[in-house]
């Protein structure tokens, strides 16, 4: 046997020629021993890689559910709440899912949907970030046979097939009537009331708007009350909300004595500006049922909120796009009016909070946990409370 390197290939030359075919093929038997191997590694790799990650809120969500969350500005609620109930329900029910926050952008939420679709989902949870890029979102689902359910946001025109909420309008009067009470212990006569409505691209704020105005607007005509100073606030951006609410007092020269606040984080603005101009609080109310917000009511600087049990809602929506991602029926139990169209919902009733039941709504209901609420100056108000 001879051998020769020619440009880094090795030459044999052998004159027995059944000694090399038999060098040949062991060689053969290698390559291919080697290279079924390193084909089976890299199927198991790629197949544990895939199942790991549609069980998380990171990984691919083919044949499953896609939730796109909107933002963390318009409500602490997101990311606290509903992110933690509705992975906990998917979990449980061993369904693939994605839960992505689009933090305020459209087009990060549109592309979130894209790739939602693309990953072969079969149900789109979607809270829009308004109308428009929501509709365009229902619409893409749509074309590519893909499920939606509007969440806790109806999208004005984007015929969602479901709708799962609170009974928003309630909410609305639950605040309006919250601050009437409010007011009528007051003593103020013919109190002056401001409103800092939600932003104006969510519809929820409109419905808002419809049920505390229902309440409040018979208090303005018959004189009761004075209608002030009345504002929505863009994206719900609290810092927004703070200078409204200042300009709302300058322009009234600090005559105000009581807010119609949206939400909690509304509601902080309020009191933010009151505290810093050195004023004594009005009655705020607010929604969410966030722990600031309940630590104002303690502390006598917030009227009310609206606490909307977001488990209910969550559960619910996840049961309903879990039966929908198995091709199963899902029973709805209202419709709701969306332009011309009827679309089957599932609403969850509101609740007044107030600094009475804090304990027996909240609390026991694990929402929120008394060391969440109870510390530094508060901690004395909570003690007052029987908390």
């Amino acid at each position: 046997m001879k051998i020769k390197i020619r440009g880094g290939v090795v030459i044999l030359r052998m004159r027995n020629p059944v000694l090399l075919a038999a060098l040949v093929a062991a060689a053969f038997a290698v390559v291919v021993a080697g290279c079924g191997s390193s084909k089976k590694s890299s199927t198991s790799s790629s197949s544990s890689s895939t199942s790991t990650s549609s069980s998380s809120s990171g990984g691919s969500s083919k044949g499953g559910v896609a939730v796109l969350l909107p933002d963390t500005q318009s409500s602490v609620r997101w990311e606290q709440f509903d992110r933690k109930y509705l992975e906990a329900a998917f979990t449980a029910a061993g369904i693939k899912h994605t839960i992505v926050n689009a933090q305020g952008d459209p087009t990060t939420q549109r592309t979130q949907a894209e790739q939602a679709i693309t990953n072969g989902a079969k149900v789109i949870l979607l809270v829009d970030l308004d109308p428009g890029s929501g509709k365009a979102i229902i619409a893409l689902a749509h074309a590519k046979g893909v499920k939606v359910i509007d969440y806790d946001r109806l999208t004005l025109g984007g015929g969602a097939d479901y709708y799962v909420s609170f009974d928003n309008v309630q909410v609305g009067k639950l605040q309006g009537q919250g601050l009437v009470n409010c007011l009528n212990s007051s003593g103020v006569a013919k109190p002056v009331v401001a409103e800092l409505n939600g932003s104006p691209t969510d519809n929820n704020a409109t419905l808002f708007a419809q049920g505390y105005n229902s309440v409040l607007s018979p208090m303005y005509a018959s004189g009761k009350f004075t209608k002030g100073p009345n504002q929505s606030v863009p994206d719900w951006d609290n810092q927004k909300a703070l200078t409204i609410y200042e300009q709302m007092l300058q322009q009234t020269k600090n005559k105000i004595d009581g807010v119609l606040a949206a939400n909690d984080g509304l509601a902080n603005s309020v009191v933010s500006a009151e505290t810093a101009r050195k004023l004594k609080p009005v009655p705020v109310t607010g929604q969410d049922a966030t722990a600031q917000g309940v630590q104002h009511i303690l502390a006598g600087q917030q009227c009310m909120t609206v606490y909307k049990p977001v488990k209910k809602e969550a559960d619910s929506a996840a049961k309903l796009a879990i039966a929908l991602a198995k091709g199963q029926t899902a029973p709805t139990t209202a419709q709701t009016k969306n332009g011309s169209a009827q679309t089957p919902s599932i609403l969850e009733t509101p609740i007044s909070l107030t600094k009475s039941n804090i304990k027996d709504t909240v609390i026991k209901d694990g929402f929120l946990k008394r060391s969440e609420i109870c510390v530094g100056a508060f901690a004395a108000d909570c003690t007052k409370a029987g908390l």
